[in-house]
């Protein structure tokens, strides 16, 4: 079937012949509905440059390892390559915690973990909103039963420790929620000070690093964090669907003293915990984990200690630098650059934007996307992580985007 399946893509023949043969096989059988002819077709994916805020393209090796033969979830080579996980979240986190692992799921799964093991009904979460996912945090903490306090900062600003201090007097939270890299403005938040800031007021302090994680510097443990989280698909360039995840011996101990179990049996991380390894008890069966894409987030970390952090850092933060200098010489606007993975660049004045993004894809093969949230339809952005924070890449971004302005359509109004 999949021998003919090929053969039909060259020849429309052939596949009519073989969707013909599929119905005439319906006729004497109890079956109604037809095999889709679509899925008779082999599978066809187009080669793009995804420069966007994520996922980001995915190196030879990594999808080796994800198309690797699969084993069982228990056997004891998958298990030595979830204790391989643990050390690289270790050392992309900068963290001695034991209670490091990855769940199986994206970023935002994790933010949902985070969320639902630390807090129960009635508990009091300070959420730092400067874009989407600040929204999102807040809007799971509801769904959860917490008391939610919002800190707001216009889009493209970031949090000052009085900012912080001022909330966590006024609110006195049980958890700080705060965004490192918000991707849908393109705001780094500084971290320093903000753990210490945290516990002399009884707070823990949740902090998402999806869009950071690799692109800029994180201490973890240096920066009293208790709950760092990020997801595969963007620095790391890994395929989406795993997400590292690290509680501090300040949060862990909070989870065992919770008065009820988490609403999920799935991201009970005191389950999961067992299942990885971290709690020095025999592992136990938790669920089917995705086995494929823990290869390919182990080798995604791999590659990150062969290269090293500081190494990546400063990679990103050169050619970010290099992609901003690019943009303002043709003339556009920065919103905010301070984010070395993800740069927003208002959209030029009589412009679409998804005209423009639009006119990448088509024309250049190129990926970038809007905005999201509260910059929707406002800017630009553009994405350099991993493997694509390249200066080539930014060379053949800023030649697209020059094309798109010379061709694209433009209001005179």
């Amino acid at each position: 079937m999949l021998a003919a399946a090929q053969a039909a893509s060259t020849t429309p023949a052939l596949w009519a012949q073989l969707l013909g043969t599929a119905r005439r096989a319906m006729a004497t059988s109890l079956l109604r509905v037809c095999p889709p002819g679509e899925l008779l077709r082999p599978l066809a994916v187009p080669e793009r440059l995804l420069l966007g805020p994520g996922p980001s393209n995915v190196p030879r090796r990594i999808r080796a390892a994800g198309a690797a033969q699969l084993l069982g979830h228990m056997h004891p080579e998958v298990l030595q390559v979830m204790d391989e996980i643990k050390a690289g979240i270790q050392y992309a986190f900068q963290t001695r915690n034991r209670l490091s692992l990855a769940l199986s799921g994206s970023g935002h799964c994790a933010m949902e973990a985070a969320l639902l093991n630390l807090l129960e009904r009635g508990d009091t979460v300070l959420v730092a909103i400067n874009g989407i996912w600040g929204q999102r945090a807040a809007e799971i903490a509801r769904r959860l039963g917490a008391n939610v306090c919002e800190l707001l900062k216009p889009p493209g600003q970031y949090f000052t420790p009085q900012d912080i201090e001022q909330g966590l007097v006024q609110h006195k939270p049980l958890v700080l929620f705060i965004t490192h890299g918000e991707s849908s403005t393109g705001v780094l938040q500084p971290l320093e000070g903000l753990g210490e800031l945290c516990h002399r007021h009884g707070c823990l302090l949740l902090v998402d690093a999806v869009a950071s994680l690799g692109g800029a510097p994180i201490f973890m443990d240096q920066q009293e964090i208790d709950v760092l989280y990020s997801g595969s698909q963007k620095v790391l360039n890994v395929p989406p669907g795993t997400a590292p995840i690290s509680f501090s011996e300040r949060a862990r101990e909070k989870l065992l003293r919770r008065k009820t179990k988490p609403p999920s049996y799935y991201l009970d991380m005191s389950c999961l915990a067992n299942y990885w390894g971290c709690d020095g008890e025999p592992r136990r069966y938790h669920h089917t984990a995705p086995i494929n894409s823990f290869f390919s987030l182990r080798e995604g970390l791999a590659l990150l200690a062969e290269r090293g952090l500081e190494s990546s850092w400063e990679r990103h933060r050169a050619n970010c630098s290099l992609l901003c200098q690019g943009l303002l010489g043709m003339g556009l606007e920065l919103f905010k650059a301070r984010l070395p993975t993800i740069t927003t660049v208002r959209v030029p004045e009589g412009y679409s934007w998804k005209d423009i993004t639009a006119f990448l894809m088509d024309k250049h093969g190129v990926e970038i996307a809007g905005g999201l949230g509260p910059t929707a339809g406002k800017v630009l952005r553009i994405g350099l992580m991993g493997c694509n924070s390249t200066r080539d890449n930014v060379e053949r971004v800023l030649g697209a985007l020059r094309d798109a302005l010379q061709r694209c359509p433009r209001s005179r109004l």
